[in-house]
Formats: C-alpha cells, structure tokens, sequence
C-alpha cells in the first residue's frame, strides 16, 4: 500500500497508550517495548501543570529509547511540549501541523471517512475486542475491524483488548494497548 503521507512510513508497529491505571508502570513498559515503538500520552486524569511535567518525564524514557511519542492535545500543545505528533478524532487534529503525525481515533466507516478526509497519517480503530475499560461493550470483531481497515487510505492501528497473541490471531501487525503492553511486553 502506498500512504498518502510521508510520515506514514515511519508508523511504529506496538504503540503503548497512557491511561491513570497503568501509570505507576510506564517507565518500566516504555523500557520494554521494542526500539522504535509507539507511546500515546493521554493522562487525561491530571490537571494541566502535572499532566505536562508527567509528558516530560516519560518522554525523555521513550526518546531515550528511540519510540515516537505522541501526545493526545492540540497540534500546537504537541508542537510546544516536543511531541512527535498529535492524537484525537479526526476533526479535532484540524489544522494540520507540518512536521506532527497525525494519528486520529476511528470506531466505525464513518469516523474512518473523516480520518480520510481530514488527512490523518494513521487511524486507531477500535475496540477489536471485549477491553477492560469498556467490558461489556460492542466489538468490532475480526471480521468487522477488517472490513473497515480496507476503507481506511492510511495506515489503520488495531486497538481495543489487544496483546501480542490477539495481534498474531488477528494477522494485524500495527496494534496498541493500554493493559497489553502495561504488565507484560514480549
């Protein structure tokens, strides 16, 4: 597949996503993870000042071993705090921010038209599976994910109950976690 942006070619294939519930054990994850992974820094659980120093502190861990670090804001708060790139709906990562991967959340054909339109270089499809931040919710599935993966024009990263052996069941090599990739990192 041809991607219809240049930063798209250098997507990480394992992101790591930052949520209140794994925080204590970030360092440890960003550690982990293969070089040249993916971090996503949401947290939006702190108020401003602490959610800004907590971002600096783990980005100079996932720099430091050579991940992508995209921060869930604005294009400008990303561009101002050093983010490689920004994370959110599709509409929201508008305007565009030369040098920022755009990386814009999707849940169904609709949201997935929108990252098309809006020029995301990347879309987080999901959930793929039961999570356990949403344990009762509505899944895609494997056959659904799949279906709306082939109307994404970009890169499409798996998201939603995924670990390393629901990644090798899905035959999906670009996947994300938030629990997956939080206690155990193969």
């Amino acid at each position: 597949m041809s991607y219809s942006t240049p930063l798209a070619r250098f997507l990480a294939h394992r992101w790591l996503i930052s949520d209140a519930r794994n925080d204590a054990v970030l360092e440890d994850a960003l550690r982990r993870l293969p070089r040249g992974s993916g971090f996503i820094y949401r947290h939006y659980h702190l108020d401003d000042p602490q959610r800004a120093q907590r971002f600096e502190a783990l980005r100079q861990v996932a720099k430091g071993c050579g991940h992508t670090v995209i921060l869930a804001d604005s294009a400008l708060t990303a561009a101002e705090w050093g983010a490689d790139g920004v994370y959110g709906s599709a509409r929201s990562l508008c305007p565009r921010r030369k040098g920022l991967l755009h990386l814009a959340t999707a849940h169904d054909l609709h949201e997935i038209g929108l990252a098309n339109r809006y020029g995301a270089d990347a879309v987080l499809l999901s959930p793929v599976f039961p999570t356990r931040s949403h344990p009762d919710g509505r899944t895609l599935g494997p056959v659904r994910f799949r279906m709306l993966a082939r109307a994404s024009q970009v890169p499409v990263i798996a998201l939603g109950g995924m670990d390393i052996g629901k990644a090798r069941r899905l035959k999906w090599r670009r996947w994300a976690a938030i629990d997956g990739l939080s206690s155990q990192i193969p």
